[in-house]
């Protein structure tokens, strides 16, 4: 396996104990990649058992054909997760799924290889799709954006502090020279930026703001949550991990809504179990231990959400 296939999988046992309830059950990972929690999730199936692995990525989608195409108790769907729904249907899972699972964010793959466009730190094309087969790819999308459209991308989706002179300073530099390079893109937002943060490299959040936009990742996110709640089967489990604040916030408070229920005139006569709660949650949020942290520092900023779905 080349350095480019190579994926630790970030709370891996965790999230699979949490997810698998019963081995007969059908599942999805929502977030293939290269199928690190996939094979876990297998190995506590028993042939009754299905797994329909989705991704947007054409290079994780090969690799679970070549991998996993053989099992027939794997669906491998090529799409975001926000079409979740739609798969399900057309694969007759719509009456009810075990669990969903969750991995958000990009994958070491994604991120290691140049060619993808997601590196601050390695020269590539200026790309940033994790569907590269369809969508604006980032250098499209910053050679015609407004100045004012680029500042609000990289403050609300990057919260970078400093967006709106990175993005003064993106349009100034595109009259001169259009940006077809990472290297040359966060070169002038590292000159644009004027309080480097210690330890973290000055394009950091930059970077991820326009990542985050490009490919849609919080709309879709929020998209998908409903539509998995609309799928699990009673006592199904959703579990989410989450690698950065905006992700999490979105998952944490779709999960307490979803516990709630629908908001009611205040001193309403109402019993519990009228309420439409459809989730309960389980546990705490978790986090990596120290052994992982130190195997692998990209689980430092991982947490993890796990909720049950309600009996319907």
């Amino acid at each position: 396996m080349s350095d480019f296939n190579a994926h630790d999988s970030v709370l891996l046992n965790e999230a699979v104990d949490a997810l698998v309830v019963d081995p007969d059950g059908c599942y999805v990972d929502g977030t293939f990649g290269r199928g690190g929690h996939s094979r876990v999730i297998l190995s506590r199936l028993s042939s009754k058992g299905r797994l329909l692995v989705i991704d947007k990525d054409p290079q994780a989608i090969a690799y679970a054909h070549e991998h996993f195409g053989d099992d027939e108790r794997v669906i491998i769907g090529h799409a975001s997760f926000a079409e979740l729904k739609d798969l399900a249907a057309a694969h007759g899972l719509e009456n009810g799924v075990t669990g969903v699972l969750l991995d958000l964010g990009v994958s070491s793959p994604q991120l290691d290889d140049p060619e993808r466009g997601f590196s601050f730190t390695q020269d590539g094309p200026l790309d940033m799709r994790m569907d590269t087969s369809r969508g604006q790819s980032a250098a499209e999308w910053i050679a015609e954006a407004p100045e004012e459209e680029i500042s609000t991308v990289l403050k609300e989706y990057g919260e970078e502090r400093f967006a709106r002179r990175m993005a003064k300073a993106i349009v100034a530099e595109r009259a001169q020279r259009p940006f077809t390079r990472t290297a040359h893109l966060a070169e002038v937002i590292k000159q644009a930026n004027p309080a480097w943060e210690k330890g973290k490299n000055p394009a950091t959040r930059a970077f991820q703001g326009i990542r985050i936009f490009i490919n849609r990742e919080l709309d879709d996110l929020a998209l998908v949550l409903d539509q998995a709640v609309d799928l699990l089967a009673d006592k199904g489990r959703l579990v989410v991990i989450s690698f950065h604040s905006l992700e999490d916030r979105i998952v944490k408070k779709f999960i307490h809504k979803q516990e709630k229920g629908e908001p009611l005139p205040r001193h309403l006569p109402i019993m519990q179990d009228q309420i439409d709660q459809r989730l309960k949650r389980v546990g705490k949020a978790v986090k990596a231990s120290e052994q992982e942290l130190k195997d692998n520092v990209r689980a430092r900023s991982a947490i993890m959400r796990i909720a049950e779905r309600t009996v319907k």
